[in-house]
């Protein structure tokens, strides 16, 4: 059985980079740490809520690199001089990307509760009709 792609559909033109982003993001992020939300919170707004708890606010990065919205999370190991009996929470780094659509901006992130919240936003697309002219052969 053959993969489907989008190149397999002829009126489709234009999207292979669309195809390798989905691709990318497929792989990225697919071990499900940190766990996250994603909500509507408005007709053109989101907010991506991940649940980063024993991580500061120094501990976090967010970036925008080639229109995906990369967080990553990295802990200082405390452990040091430390005897653990049990140790069930485990300082571990993480990095979870999101694919941006044109038109999305990244707005404010906020940390509370051990959550992190990222605002993002889309403009309202402006219907575009475009009329080419026929010029004769």
């Amino acid at each position: 059985m053959s993969k489907l792609t989008l190149a397999s559909y002829p009126h489709m033109l234009g999207f292979e980079q669309l195809e390798r982003l989905l691709e990318r993001s497929a792989k990225a992020g697919s071990d499900g740490y940190p766990p996250y939300n994603i909500e509507q919170t408005s007709e053109n707004s989101y907010r991506i809520t991940l649940a980063v708890a024993g991580f500061s606010r120094d501990d976090l990065s967010i970036t925008i690199e080639d229109r995906q919205l990369v967080i990553r999370g990295r802990q200082e190991d405390d452990s040091e001089g430390r005897v653990f009996l049990h140790r069930g929470i485990a300082s571990r780094q993480f990095q979870r990307m999101f694919v941006l659509a044109d038109g999305v901006d990244v707005g404010e992130a906020v940390m509370e509760n051990g959550l992190l919240h990222v605002d993002l936003s889309r403009a309202a697309p402006e219907p575009v009709v475009q009329t080419i002219s026929i010029r004769k052969g």
